[in-house]
């Protein structure tokens, strides 16, 4: 019998790598520390070479003796005996930036992706920044305009990796003004969360809640008691009236139950309480 599935970290881009490199810290604490075998995959970036090596010296920097990248480059390389291996050889993995698109359509019902969620299954904990965090959910967010009120053609959607269910993820949130975006993504998916993550901050997913980490705040929208709209009527170049969604904004220190779509205000002590509860 499996216990708990590995952690998820969801990072909203811009992460530390110069300096204490808290997220990424965490992110390796959680896959061994010292005794962690990384896996970087570049699968998102037309520049795995680069991109690969600089997260390939944070982590070694911060600890990790064994840290390697890999990239796919077809279809055919993501269902190979010797891709499946290294994913299942890996104690953490660790998604880069880069394009969401590319990790879906190069990875997307492939042989790779099973044993993703094979090895999450089993305690492996999961990380991205920016294209690899808003992959994370089962419907992302690709394109769209920032900075500007909510519309409906301002955002595209498209089917993600399905490690977190019931969330749409935004990233580079407060930093490059994406609020209006993540409102036309959750009108058109209201039983979706909207998660939108500042540059420097990351989730940090269980099985049912998470914690925010970083600098930054998570915001989460949630239009579960939407109460008017008129989504219905409105063309694309028209304004989205929306009455009665929340809109929560959570620092570090605090964190967000899923299922029943609350607030965790004193983090620390929820997951203390939690702990002695699930103690046989």
């Amino acid at each position: 019998m499996r216990g708990e599935p590995g952690p998820l970290m969801i990072i909203g881009g811009a992460e530390d790598k110069t300096g204490e490199c808290r997220i990424l810290r965490e992110f390796l604490r959680l896959g061994g520390g010292s005794a962690a075998k990384v896996l970087v995959m570049t699968v998102a970036t037309e520049l795995p070479i680069e991109v690969g090596m600089d997260y390939v010296e944070v982590f070694k920097r911060l600890g990790a003796a064994d840290v390697r990248t890999f990239d796919v480059s077809d279809r055919k390389a993501a269902n190979r005996d010797s891709a499946v291996e290294m994913i299942r050889d890996a104690t953490c993995i660790f998604f880069t930036g880069g394009d969401q698109l590319r990790i879906t359509k190069l990875l997307g019902g492939t042989r790779i992706d099973a044993m993703l969620h094979e090895v999450r299954a089993d305690g492996v904990p999961l990380g991205g920044t920016s294209a690899g965090a808003s992959m994370m959910s089962s419907t992302m967010i690709v394109d769209g305009e920032a900075e500007t009120n909510p519309r409906i053609g301002i955002v595209q959607m498209a089917p993600g990796m399905e490690f977190v269910d019931g969330v749409v993820i935004d990233q580079h949130f407060a930093q490059r003004g994406r609020l209006g975006r993540l409102l036309s993504a959750v009108a058109q998916y209201p039983h979706h969360l909207g998660l939108g993550i500042d540059e420097d901050t990351a989730v940090v997913v269980g099985r049912d809640a998470f914690k925010v980490i970083g600098r930054g705040a998570v915001s989460v929208v949630d239009a579960g008691a939407l109460d008017h709209s008129n989504l219905e009527r409105v063309r694309s170049d028209e304004s989205l009236a929306l009455c009665g969604v929340k809109l929560h904004i959570l620092p570090e220190g605090y964190g967000f139950h899923l299922r029943n779509r609350a607030p965790i205000v004193h983090w620390q002590q929820w997951e203390t309480s939690r702990s002695k509860e699930l103690t046989p």
